[in-house]
């Protein structure tokens, strides 16, 4: 059960972690960083910064899709080899995801995209008796 909620804590922190990158482009802009208005900045950015943005995003909608399979295995009881897999699947993917955002790689980025979503689901099809 610790692997499910060390993969719980990195998923949770991923947003937050997903940030930074979000943070230097904002701050590269002409002004630094705006932290009176910091979503009209986002708004306004491009090529990575946009990216870093989205990426950024993204991350609390994995998030939404993750976390029912993750307590509905641990409510389940069913915390077995197959769910610690596909956690570790999903926060590899993730990961792998954030990085191919960044490098604007957009056909592998999907590819990782899926196998997250695919690995969410399985979770939650597990927990069904």
């Amino acid at each position: 059960m610790s692997i499910l909620l060390i993969c719980l804590f990195i998923a949770t922190v991923m947003p937050i972690l997903a940030k930074a990158p979000l943070a230097m482009a904002q701050n590269k802009q002409q002004g630094g960083y705006d932290n009176r208005n910091p979503r009209e900045q986002q708004a306004a950015l491009s090529g990575f910064g946009a990216r870093a943005k989205a990426a950024h995003e993204n991350c609390f909608e994995a998030l939404v899709m993750f976390v029912p399979g993750l307590m509905a295995v641990i409510a389940t009881g069913n915390t077995g080899q197959t769910p610690q897999t596909l956690a570790i699947t999903f926060v590899v993917a993730r990961l792998l995801y954030l990085g191919a955002y960044y490098v604007d790689q957009h056909v592998i980025r999907t590819l990782f995209w899926f196998v997250g979503f695919v690995s969410s689901l399985a979770l939650i099809w597990i927990a069904i008796p």
